[in-house]
């Protein structure tokens, strides 16, 4: 795998091992210039960093060696995971976010996605499940990599997953309203899926924000923060591969 090193003082002292790595998290930089998110990532003041950085033209960066703990996922959780850095390989990807003119991620960008990500799977013998984006473990505080991601070009790919609905189907699903009972039945199925539970029992607010990061990972053509008969069907068929 060939990086350009630009090292990041912003990283765990103690050396974790190779068996502790189970998860890869995505991420986009959020800042309206590439050398603002770098000089961020790489700065001692600033108290974040990521393993990897992938830039506009498809370079990629080694900001933290794999097996010291970056400070990228906060707080967060994913199954019994909790605080996913001690866990994790964080890989940054330059774009502006859903803040500064969200845009979509260039085929440079993907193609040292894949290259990378395929490359660190191997390694760490890092499983599909736990392949998920900073939304997915932090629900309530981010959006990224947001909806512009290519989550289902990439399940193809083996990287990560996605359902195996037809998409006529879904279509005829969509924005139809469920029942209360189908309600919450989505919400149990986005906690075995592995999303992160309150400790708040039916905080709304929680839970349109949780539904939003489902739908912007697995229904990325309307992000309304509304469960609906589409996401009810998809819920349902994600339980199964992410067991």
């Amino acid at each position: 795998m060939i990086t350009t090193n630009n090292y990041s003082p912003n990283f765990d002292i103690k050396k974790r091992k190779s068996k502790d790595v189970k998860f890869i998290i995505f991420h986009y930089t959020g800042m309206k210039k590439e050398i603002e998110a770098i000089n961020r990532l790489t700065s001692f003041n600033s108290k974040v960093s990521s393993h990897y950085f992938i830039k506009k033209n498809g370079e990629i960066l080694s900001l933290v060696p794999d097996l010291y703990v970056a400070w990228h996922a906060g707080v967060s959780s994913w199954k019994k995971f909790k605080f996913l850095n001690k866990n994790s390989i964080g890989i940054e990807i330059s774009n502006s976010g859903h803040d500064y003119n969200y845009t979509n991620f260039n085929k440079r960008q993907i193609k040292s996605v894949l290259k990378l990500t395929k490359f660190l799977i191997q390694k760490y013998k890092i499983k599909s499940k736990f392949i998920l984006g900073h939304s997915d473990i932090s629900p309530d505080r981010k959006k990224d990599p947001g909806e512009k991601f290519p989550w289902e070009y990439l399940s193809k790919r083996q990287i990560g997953h996605w359902h195996n609905l037809n998409q006529k189907k879904l279509l005829e699903k969509r924005s139809k309203e469920i029942s209360l009972v189908e309600k919450n039945t989505f919400i149990k199925n986005l906690y075995k899926i592995g999303y992160p539970k309150n400790s708040i029992k039916k905080n709304n607010n929680y839970l349109k924000k949780l539904t939003i990061a489902f739908q912007r990972r697995f229904r990325q053509k309307l992000i309304n923060g509304v469960p609906d008969a589409e996401c009810l069907i998809i819920s349902e068929n994600l339980t199964k591969k992410f067991k």
